[in-house]
This record gives C-alpha cells, sequence and structure tokens, in this order.
C-alpha cells in the first residue's frame, strides 16, 4: 500500500483568505488552479497540477538553508524560471538567485518569500527552460 504523492500543504497564516490569493495570483497554485497542460477541471479546493518528482527531506534543527524561525520551506517545481521571475520582480516581488544553488544536473533554483515570510523555493529541473 505504497503512498502516491502528497495529497496537500497545509499551515497556519495570519490571514488565510489574503495568503490563498497571493499564491494563485503569483503563482498559480491553490484550489481553483489548474497547472498548464495537466488535464484537470478548475475546483475551488484543488490544485491540478502534473506529476513529477518531489523531494521530502527533513533538515538539520541547526540548517541554515531557510530561516531558524519557519518550520518548512515549500519547493515548486516550475518551467520558464527566467520569464516566471522577470514577473515576479514587475509585481514588486524580490527574487533571490544564487549560482552556487544551481546544478547542472538538478537544475536551477529561485528564492522568494510569501507576504507571511515563507520561503518559496522555485525548481526548473535541467532540461526544462
Amino acid at each position: 500500500m505504497p503512498v502516491l504523492g502528497i495529497g496537500g500543504l497545509f499551515f497556519r497564516a495570519r490571514d488565510p483568505k489574503a495568503l490563498a490569493a497571493w499564491y494563485r495570483e503569483h503563482l498559480g497554485v491553490g484550489g481553483g488552479c489548474v497547472a498548464e497542460g495537466s488535464d484537470g477541471e478548475a475546483n475551488e479546493w484543488i490544485w491540478q497540477t502534473l506529476g513529477g518528482p518531489v523531494v521530502f527531506s527533513p533538515f538539520p534543527h541547526n540548517s541554515d538553508y531557510f530561516a531558524a524561525d519557519k518550520p518548512f520551506m515549500v519547493n515548486f517545481r516550475v518551467s520558464g524560471l527566467d520569464a516566471m521571475l522577470t514577473a515576479l520582480n514587475a509585481a514588486g516581488i524580490e527574487a533571490i538567485t544564487k549560482p552556487e544553488w544551481d546544478d547542472p544536473v538538478v537544475g536551477r533554483f529561485a528564492r522568494i518569500h510569501d507576504p507571511e515570510g515563507n520561503a518559496i523555493e522555485l525548481w526548473e529541473q535541467a532540461g526544462q527552460s
């Protein structure tokens, strides 16, 4: 009876409705969103995604890979990272990139933060640009 994939991600927010709207507007993530190329239909509760790899990795408690006061960081697989970063920057959302994050075998990475300070890693798999 193996697990088939992640069925949801639930986290606390000071203003859940506003934060959900931010994710829908800037990332196309959350209830009612349908990933390009998926065969799903819009549903107010479900985000229709494309299948693909998921990294599930606990980090050491003292890791500096993301903020020490946050218990998690979300990583989203994306395509067209450069265009996405341009759109995010135009919306006033700062994107951080570092050459040492990128790997020719794994792909390219960028980091943004939602309005409540949660880190969001954007990952474009190698060969997807």
